[in-house]
């Protein structure tokens, strides 16, 4: 892992294991605070998901990200939406949260890439001008 500088927090390579075993590890601990809202009574499914794939995604990029987002599908769907622990054909409402979460996990796993493409830039102290460009108009 590397130091991510200016920014702080450690940053993983994209493909590694390590940005794997963190994304299983960011679903693991979502569950156990789902868990802890439905035992308060208290049915998100898949709200408490996306701050940690954000997160994620920030930290290790796009490929450990969307395993964690598929791997979140699953785990709610086997294990949040009753009958508990049992893959049984989804209602209407449940299909139409699980499509939501799918849609909100592409937005924040993009905007997180993009997050990481803009930290690279800064790290590299910045854009820099190129000579001439498309806006100036040299007569």
């Amino acid at each position: 892992m590397k130091h991510a500088g200016l920014f702080g927090g450690p940053r993983v390579r994209p493909w590694s294991w390590q940005a794997f075993l963190l994304g299983l590890a960011v679903v693991a601990v979502s569950a156990v605070l789902q868990g802890i809202c439905v035992a308060l009574g208290a049915n998100f499914y898949i709200a408490v998901f996306l701050p940690g794939l954000f997160v994620l995604a920030l930290m290790t990029g796009a490929p450990a990200a969307a395993f964690a987002a598929l791997l979140t599908v699953l785990l709610v769907w086997w294990a949040f939406i009753p009958p508990f622990f049992e893959f049984n054909a989804l209602t209407s409402a449940n299909a139409d949260s699980i499509n939501l979460f799918c849609l909100l996990a592409v937005l924040l796993i993009g905007l997180a890439d993009l997050c990481r493409a803009t930290m690279a830039i800064v790290r590299r102290g910045g854009l820099k001008p190129s000579g001439e460009s498309a806006a100036t108009n040299p007569q």
